[in-house]
């Protein structure tokens, strides 16, 4: 069976302890991979502080060529990269494909960190003396990222950290970890030197190794929320830097004047592409007013309509789930919601796929009548399962969104622009969509919620990227053209 070794300063290193990766669309072993712990994370941190002390030196024009090389290997290498998401992941090719898009747009935003660098300088801010600040590289940074995105999510974080002149470690999920390593590769391809970004595969030990390290100045997390809190508190108590992302209940808010039609098709694609296993999936929609009844017909025609099968066949819209835990999790979803009165509107529970009965495939649900204390909606599914509330002004939806714990991405479909700016002013969300039901912030800005979205103070990427991979510095210069004769003055300075 193939191994999936760690990559440590620019080469493949082989674990002592190895873990199955499963086919999600059979079932079956496909690979192992190696399962590192303290001593593995000792060593990759070990070659990327080594690796700091010339990468952190070296000038913007030469890391700037590596990474134009890279974003071009990334390009090169869509298919291959897409491919291998599919084969442990589950989703489609085509959404796998989307996903190495997304990433690479980050490798570009990072081929412009000379600009994103430049710090401001103040001309005599006091008789012959001048100021100005720039921004300084922390050292070694360390990612841990989730199953859903083995390559946009990493990328939401290496890129920019290396480009500011960090070096890294990458703790991806032990679930489809071969991505990763070809990223590795990639990288290795486009001339990074050896050891400025390391890959430890492994669970639990390799990432309190990461949180407890003392040559690891920042640590970023995408993840669950109680996971996130965690990675929060322990790394934070290291005195670490930490941006944790942590989970979601996205909601789509429709009013009667939206197009109802565009509004289905939109919340459809973006509450069951890749099997609904996004952080900014739609999984709670609330219909206002009179807009609930004709929206749930459009929705079940839609939904209804979904090919589900594995993800390297053409004709399959929706994939697997990533694990056989994760369909049975889906499944009590849904289960406990019926007993609880929800009206199943169209249940995916059945679903076999022919020769693939032992893929890890659940279809689509849509649940109508769900209230905001059922565990449908409370929990977050993480699956292909849509919920539908109702409410009776654009104010009550507004207070639903508001009430739950996530603040991470939220949508609002209408015609009116007053409703939309007021939407847009009143919920506590983060990233938010008018008409767009995916908000997803472009590289060139920061991604991130509120609430129990987010646990730190900056968000993922974008400016703020650069500013958590980055510490400021002030100076004051003074170049007095020949020795001062005056005395000591001990009063406190100002500008003169």
């Amino acid at each position: 069976m193939r191994s999936i070794e760690h990559w440590i300063g620019g080469a493949s290193v082989a674990g002592s302890e190895y873990t199955t990766v499963y086919q999600p669309a059979t079932g079956e072993p496909q690979a192992q991979v190696a399962v590192g712990g303290r001593s593995e994370v000792d060593r990759a941190v070990a070659a990327a502080v080594t690796a700091h002390r010339s990468w952190g030196e070296m000038s913007l024009s030469r890391r700037t060529k590596v990474l134009f090389r890279m974003r071009d290997l990334v390009e090169r290498h869509e298919g291959d990269l897409a491919r291998l998401i599919t084969a442990e992941h589950g989703k489609t090719v085509e959404d796998a494909r989307g996903e190495v898009i997304r990433g690479r747009e980050v490798v570009e935003y990072a081929c412009g960190i000379p600009e994103l660098l430049k710090g401001a300088y103040s001309d005599q801010v006091s008789t012959g003396v001048d100021s100005y600040s720039l921004r300084a590289p922390l050292g070694v940074c360390a990612g841990i990222t989730p199953f859903n995105f083995p390559v946009m999510v990493p990328m939401w974080m290496h890129p920019i950290s290396i480009a500011c002149g960090n070096t890294f470690v990458l703790k991806p999920s032990e679930r489809d970890p071969s991505a990763s390593n070809l990223v590795a590769q990639l990288y290795a391809d486009a001339g990074l030197p050896d050891g400025v970004f390391n890959v430890v595969h492994g669970g639990k030990a390799a990432v309190d190794a990461l949180l407890d390290h003392p040559d690891i100045a920042a640590v970023s997390f995408v993840g669950s929320t109680p996971i996130a809190r965690y990675v929060h508190e322990r790394a934070a108590s290291s005195g670490k830097r930490v941006q944790a992302l942590g989970g979601a209940k996205n909601h789509a808010v429709v009013l009667p004047d939206a197009d109802l039609s565009d509004a289905a098709r939109q919340i459809t694609s973006a509450a069951y592409g890749s099997a609904g296993q996004r952080c900014m999936a739609i999984s709670a929609v609330v219909a206002v007013g009179s807009a609930g009844d004709e929206l749930i017909e459009l929705l079940d025609r839609e939904v209804a309509a979904i090919v589900v099968g594995p993800g390297d066949q053409d004709a399959s819209q929706m994939g697997p789930l990533v694990t056989g835990e994760a369909r049975e999790r889906v499944i009590t979803a849904v289960d406990e919601a019926e007993r609880a009165g929800a009206t199943v509107v169209v249940d995916g529970r059945g679903l076999r796929v022919d020769g693939h009965e032992g893929g890890y495939f659940v279809g689509p649900c849509l649940l109508d009548r769900v209230t905001p204390g059922m565990s449908a909606y409370q929990q977050e599914v993480f699956g292909p399962v849509l919920v539908v509330l109702r409410a009776d002004t654009l104010d009550e939806a507004i207070d639903i969104i508001n009430a739950n714990p996530y603040g991470n991405g939220t949508a609002l479909f209408t015609a009116n622009g007053a409703s939309a700016r007021r939407f847009v002013r009143g919920v506590t969300v983060g990233m938010i969509g008018v008409n767009v039901p995916l908000p997803v912030p472009m590289a060139y800005h920061s991604f991130g919620g509120w609430k129990a979205s987010l646990f730190g103070d900056t968000h993922i990427h974008g400016p703020e990227g650069v500013s958590f991979n980055t510490r400021g510095k002030v100076v004051t210069s003074r170049w007095p053209a020949q020795a001062e004769t005056s005395p000591s003055d001990l009063r406190f300075p100002t500008a003169t």
